[in-house]
């Protein structure tokens, strides 16, 4: 019969087990094995780390889940979205003064200068005037149509440069200056005649006084116009713009009357009407330009 070992299985040790007990080698040597124990203690050493560790980074969750919370919580709430909660009223603001706001006087740009009123008397119409001023070039271009420039003529004795009534009624309302010029196109010659006075009155009223069948300019020849408007029926015309009255008269250079069926003679007039009334106009506007910018 044999026997095994008495007492049954023996304990095993386990540094982690309160009360467990320490081997110890059997026999007569009873130093203990100090190299487990060391290799005990890292281990402990070891799973403390871990476990402070973990700890920490749980925790660092929870703090980062509190403040979204925190932060949803404050969007969701009305009042957080209005820029001027709690900032107290206007009129509670340290240091704020009340009263009435200030006022500032309107300024607007003063009105542009009318060029009419510097062709309307002579004090203001102080630029140079002369024919080859009023009329400078040497052809007219109106359109399509082209109108060689002919002679010029600069008077200041307004009779000497009309005929019929005219001398008379130019006499009478002062006129000190009677400017001519004269073109041609295709046959068909005009003279334009500028009567100057002092004032715009005089010069309307002239304009209005002026019959212009029998009150007509002379017309102007020389330099590639020839004689016209000698003898023959021609067409005349007056106007009157600022302190100038301005004429024309226009036939043919072939001695042949004017009739009511030459359009080509009427539109001749038209054009050197226009391009005279201008003349005048830039005169004006010149001078108002010049003295806006003073």
């Amino acid at each position: 019969m044999s026997f095994g070992q008495q007492g049954g299985p023996q304990s095993q040790w386990d540094p982690w087990t309160p009360h467990s007990q320490q081997p110890w080698n059997s026999g007569a040597d009873e130093t203990p094995d100090w190299a487990a124990l060391a290799e005990a203690s890292e281990t402990r050493n070891k799973r403390r780390r871990l476990l402070f560790i973990g700890g920490g980074a749980l925790a660092t969750v929870a703090i980062g889940a509190a403040v979204a919370v925190a932060v949803v919580s404050a969007n969701d709430n009305p009042a957080s979205n209005d820029p001027a909660s709690g900032i107290p009223a206007s009129g509670n603001v340290p240091g704020q003064t009340t009263g009435p706001a200030p006022s500032f006087e309107s300024t607007s740009a003063p009105p542009p200068l009318d060029p009419k009123d510097f062709i309307s008397s002579k004090s203001k119409d102080t630029a140079p005037l002369g024919a080859q001023i009023l009329f400078p070039g040497t052809q007219l271009t109106v359109g399509e149509a082209v109108y060689k420039k002919g002679a010029t003529d600069d008077t200041k004795s307004c009779s000497a440069a009309t005929k019929g009534g005219l001398p008379k009624i130019l006499t009478a309302n002062d006129c000190t200056r009677f400017l001519r010029v004269a073109y041609v196109k295709d046959g068909i010659a005009a003279t334009i005649g500028v009567a100057v006075f002092d004032t715009e009155a005089q010069a309307v009223k002239v304009a209005g006084t002026v019959n212009t069948k029998t009150d007509i300019i002379r017309s102007l020849s020389g330099k590639g116009v020839k004689d016209h408007c000698t003898a023959a029926v021609c067409l005349s015309t007056v106007n009157a713009y600022g302190r100038y009255a301005y004429f024309t008269i226009n036939g043919f250079t072939n001695g042949k009357d004017v009739t009511k069926k030459d359009t080509n003679v009427f539109q001749v007039s038209e054009n050197l009407k226009s391009f005279t009334r201008d003349q005048i106009y830039k005169r004006g506007a010149v001078q108002a330009s010049a003295a806006a910018n003073e």
